[in-house]
């Protein structure tokens, strides 16, 4: 498996591209932009691009899906929770971002425990509301795709709309925590993590 990190807009949120490489299939996860660079990657590497899948619905997670879609063809899948923000401007605040506004359909929508496939990889749907309401993070193996419920040494903003502090310290200690120690966390802000080291000094979490 093959993963590469693209840090995107002034929001310096991170979007994720993950290929099989037996395959050449593969996903991309919560496209803030669409860059000559993310392109380059899918068409270098021959990638299929099966899925554009966002962790949430705000604008700067999901702003490039409409173009890397028109171009790859590729399905947007998000938590059912999330369909409507994605369709507002308002809601997910790409209307009050530098972005154009972002109002997009969601061709699949999940829910916790579903699993998508692409080439012989498996991801794991695991709903951890609190940033949102529809917020999920997405497990490949020992590798955690946390979008803004849990970063390094901290946890996602809860004061949007859909936000709810309680809600995340309850997805995060009950649905990640108990993940292996060794689980890699790749957030949609800031550096690579990993479980073990969060329940050690995370404040909101040990």
């Amino acid at each position: 498996m093959n993963i590469k990190k693209f840090v995107l807009s002034d929001f310096q949120s991170n979007c994720y591209i993950v290929g099989c490489e037996e395959t050449k299939e593969a996903v991309i996860i919560d496209p803030g932009q669409c860059t000559e660079e993310m392109v380059s990657v899918i068409e270098e590497e021959n990638y299929v691009l099966k899925n554009i899948i966002f962790t949430h619905g705000h604008g700067d997670h999901i702003a490039g899906a409409k173009e890397l879609k028109e171009k790859f063809g590729a399905d947007i899948l998000a938590h059912e929770a999330e369909v409507e923000m994605i369709k507002d401007p308002k809601i997910n605040m790409s209307a009050m971002m530098s972005c154009d506004n972002v109002s997009l359909d969601v061709d699949k929508s999940l829910r916790d425990g579903d699993v998508i496939e692409f080439g012989d990889k498996k991801i794991e749907v695991i709903h951890t509301p609190g940033h949102s309401k529809g917020g999920i993070c997405l497990k490949i193996n020992e590798h955690l795709f946390s979008g803004d419920t849990l970063f390094p040494r901290s946890i996602g903003r809860t004061d949007f709309v859909g936000g709810d502090y309680d809600e995340i310290i309850s997805s995060i200690k009950g649905k990640l925590m108990t993940l292996s120690g060794k689980t890699k966390v790749h957030p949609g802000h800031g550096n690579v993590s990993s479980i073990g080291k969060e329940k050690l000094m995370n404040p909101f979490v040990k």
